[in-house]
């Protein structure tokens, strides 16, 4: 079959005109030539190619060109990428990094300016992105839209940073992806006046309906650490129009299982309507973006997937421009050699590095909950071995440190409910936003220890109890491998086992371990500055008054 022109058969799915007819597609030149109307019946599906509506590519740990050798498997052709976790590492050169090796593979990416780096003034990052760069990022370098504007509270503050940032993407016809979890009245009304578009935060009905009501595009979130489908997945039918599927993030073996054709299946076995789930996963994100993606219309860049029907919704082959990139299951993109950036200055740390004086009162302790990013803020009493508050993984009450990775300084400690590790320590470069070491144990000597292994492969994954450990290495930005999807898939599975033989009890416990060091979602969190309420947006001590 030739790439520059040929035919395919089947049931085209024209999500434009709600309707499915037999047909072959002649496509020349990457685009749509022409369409035959047919009076027999297919037992295949031909569809519009499906797109991540929101997603950072890097919590893959995949380049993007190794990112798109496994996406097009599940028939995704196009993503809507904020590369702000490269960017908190290296700034502009990070998102310029994204932007090329993306090029390097046949596939869709669709960047964005991030406009929070770092994410809060409460943490330290190794870059910081202001409105110049952002304005510079789109002119020169074309970045379709104004990435999550999590800042929300300086956005209602009227701070004259976030405004100009704002300003740029008015100024150059951007839209401004929203992050406002749990926004809600006047608020909100505030926040959608200062022209922000979309959210993926939303975590119930009500808000998710609330925020479609005052005109927003609402992102279904199915990811790996937060998973927003069973609560939202009503919105089809309320408001098709205003509803894109999006996963924000995705870790590697997820990715090799499923990407959007997941949450696809999940809402047509649910009984929704297929013109409206379909919609969700490519017309609406299309045409609020202005992507260039098809949509088997005549003259449509011939982006799509074909399926073998609508109840096993699985994807045999995948096209984009006209070529074909998967098959079967087989990505037939080759693999290409990327380079390794990084930035990388941290400090090696001892036990006593870890030590928490005993206070009176009681303790601040993030509550983690599985499958969420947002935590509780409980109060416990500390256990107290020879005057120092100490993990007791007996009672779940474990350690919890940020060490600031760009320059050497003593690491924030603090304590995390609710992880169920029982011994040992597990460690990560990948630590959002800003992406300092964050480390969760169950003593100080395995704090140490998994903290010093990530500072020695300056970056990546690790996982220490007694003599034994378990690494992934992350040489790119000490957020992405240079291997193949499927080696980093195996690796991070060997992680996340070893973590759970020592007791962790979360889904994805490095997923959620990364989400703690994020300030700007509620409720209890911690910096490389010490622990942060994102409820009342204030850092806040480790002892309760």
């Amino acid at each position: 079959m030739s790439e520059s022109s040929f035919s395919i058969s089947g049931n085209l799915v024209d999500v434009v005109a709600a309707t499915i007819r037999p047909a072959t597609v002649r496509v020349t030149g990457g685009r749509i030539a022409a369409i035959r109307w047919e009076d027999r019946p297919y037992d295949r599906y031909l569809i519009p190619g499906l797109i991540d509506a929101h997603i950072h590519i890097e919590s893959s740990m995949l380049v993007p060109a190794e990112f798109a050798r496994a996406a097009v498997c599940h028939g995704t052709v196009a993503v809507v990428a904020d590369p702000h976790e490269i960017a908190n590492v290296l700034g502009s050169a990070g998102v310029r990094y994204m932007v090329q090796n993306g090029r390097t593979a046949p596939f869709k990416f669709y960047f964005g300016a991030p406009s929070c780096v770092p994410a809060s003034a409460y943490e330290t990052s190794g870059a910081v992105l202001d409105a110049r760069e952002i304005e510079e990022l789109f002119v020169r370098d074309g970045l379709k839209f104004l990435g999550e504007m999590m800042d929300y509270p300086g956005v209602l503050a009227g701070d004259p940073e976030v405004l100009a940032k704002l300003a740029a993407a008015r100024r150059h016809g951007r839209p401004v992806d929203g992050h406002a979890p749990g926004l809600r009245g006047e608020a909100l009304d505030r926040y959608l006046a200062a022209g922000i578009s979309t959210d993926h935060e939303a975590f119930t009905l009500e808000e998710g309906l609330e925020k479609a009501g005052r005109g927003m595009k609402i992102l279904i979130r199915e990811g790996s650490a937060a998973r927003n489908f069973a609560a939202l997945h009503p919105l089809i039918a309320a408001c098709p129009e205003q509803v894109m599927f999006c996963t924000d993030d995705r870790h590697p073996g997820d990715l090799l299982a499923g990407h959007l054709d997941r949450t696809v299946k999940a809402a047509l076995e649910l009984g929704y309507d297929r013109f409206q789930v379909l919609r969700c996963a490519s017309l609406n994100p299309i045409r609020h973006y202005g992507l260039e993606v098809g949509l088997l219309q005549p003259g449509d860049p011939a982006d799509f997937a074909v399926i073998n029907n609508f109840s096993e919704f699985r994807i045999l082959a995948t096209y984009i421009d006209g070529r074909p990139v998967a098959e079967n299951g087989r990505s037939l993109i080759p693999r290409s050699r990327s380079e390794s950036v990084n930035r990388f200055a941290a400090a090696p740390q001892s036990p006593a590095a870890f030590r928490i004086p005993v206070r009176p009162g009681l303790l601040n302790v993030i509550g983690a909950v599985d499958g969420e990013l947002v935590t509780a803020k409980l109060n416990l009493p500390p256990t107290v071995a020879d005057g120092w508050a100490v993990a007791d993984p007996g009672r779940d009450l474990l350690k919890i440190a940020v060490l600031n990775r760009y320059r050497p300084a003593a690491p924030a400690v603090g304590f995390i409910h609710h992880f169920g590790l029982r011994e040992g320590a597990i460690a990560a470069s990948v630590a959002h936003d800003s992406h300092n070491i964050v480390a969760i144990g169950a003593d100080d000597a395995s704090l140490a220890r998994a903290v010093n292994r990530i500072i020695a492969l300056r970056g990546g994954l690790a996982v220490v109890a007694g003599e034994a450990e378990t690494v992934l290495p992350l040489p790119v930005a000490g957020l992405m491998s240079d291997g193949d999807g499927a080696s980093v898939a195996a690796d991070h599975r060997r992680l996340t086992e070893h973590a759970r033989a020592l007791g962790a009890t979360m889904a994805d416990p490095f997923m959620t371990m990364a989400f703690m060091t994020l300030p700007v979602i509620p409720e209890l969190k911690i910096s490389d500055r010490g622990l942060f309420d994102g409820q009342r947006f204030r850092p806040i001590a480790l002892f309760a008054d």
